[in-house]
């Protein structure tokens, strides 16, 4: 779509354009595909499969994205810096880290909203979305992944699921690395399950550092779809899943 090209309005029960048409890079807005429709659950699964997804703040209308170039973090390529790497071996091993998975996920979005992005002084995730995901949370869509130190809150995140395929959405800490350490877990269980990519939406310094890189749209489009067909591996953690990052409990 032309950076000057009018946004489609969508209704109910429109279809979303080609994600060809979104606007490209040098626009007010690149990614923006439409405007309208709602969060319905139906609606969300359709944008996701299709590699869409909404980004837009309170008060506003619904916005979707399909952004290009498209940041995402391969499990395998995962950076663990030696600082974090020490520090979740020593928790690890002295049993002071836990790891849990579906764990009040309202309450994960809503500490998810009083961590903006990076760069970012307010949030997208309004009650809406917070209303809508915990749909898709009923439905096994959304999972959360927080991380617990000395049995306080230290970290967490959550993702949408479709298959073997994983949209992380947003992450917050209350302590040093606590944000990393729930992402190093959810790719500990990719990594046992085999899955392959992990959609991070936007390129940010913080996920380079992680090891995400940009894929094109279309090979991104390329990989995801195939995996949304996918079963859904059992969610559910083990700290034996540190191994693969090469922190063991012994």
């Amino acid at each position: 779509m032309s950076r000057n090209a009018p946004v489609p309005w969508l209704g109910p029960e429109d279809p979303f354009p080609r994600v060809e048409e979104a606007w490209t890079t040098g626009s007010p807005a690149p990614g923006l595909l439409a405007a309208g429709g709602n969060l319905s659950a139906p609606r969300l699964v359709d944008a996701y499969r299709h590699g869409i997804f909404p980004w837009f703040s309170p008060g506003q209308a619904i916005l979707w994205f399909s952004t290009d170039p498209r940041m995402v973090l391969r499990p395998t390529e995962f950076l663990l810096h030696h600082a974090l790497r020490k520090t979740l071996r020593q928790l690890v091993r002295m049993n002071r880290l836990q790891i849990r998975f579906d764990d009040d996920f309202e309450q994960v979005m809503r500490l998810c909203a009083a961590s903006p992005r990076s760069g970012q002084s307010g949030t997208w995730i309004g009650n809406d979305m917070i209303h809508a995901y915990g749909r898709l949370h009923r439905m096994g869509h959304a999972r959360c992944v927080t991380a617990w130190v000395d049995g306080e809150l230290a970290g967490g995140l959550y993702a949408v699921i479709m298959g073997r395929m994983v949209y992380g959405e947003s992450m917050f800490t209350r302590r040093s690395s606590g944000s990393k350490m729930a992402l190093g877990a959810l790719v500990a269980w990719a990594l046992e399950h085999q899955l392959p990519l992990i959609d991070c939406q936007q390129d940010t310094e913080h996920l380079r550092s992680l090891g995400a890189q940009t894929l094109s749209r279309p090979l991104f489009l390329s990989e995801m779809t195939p995996l949304t067909e996918m079963v859904t591996p059992p969610w559910a953690f083990s700290p034996i899943f540190w191994a693969h990052l090469g922190i063991h409990s012994t």
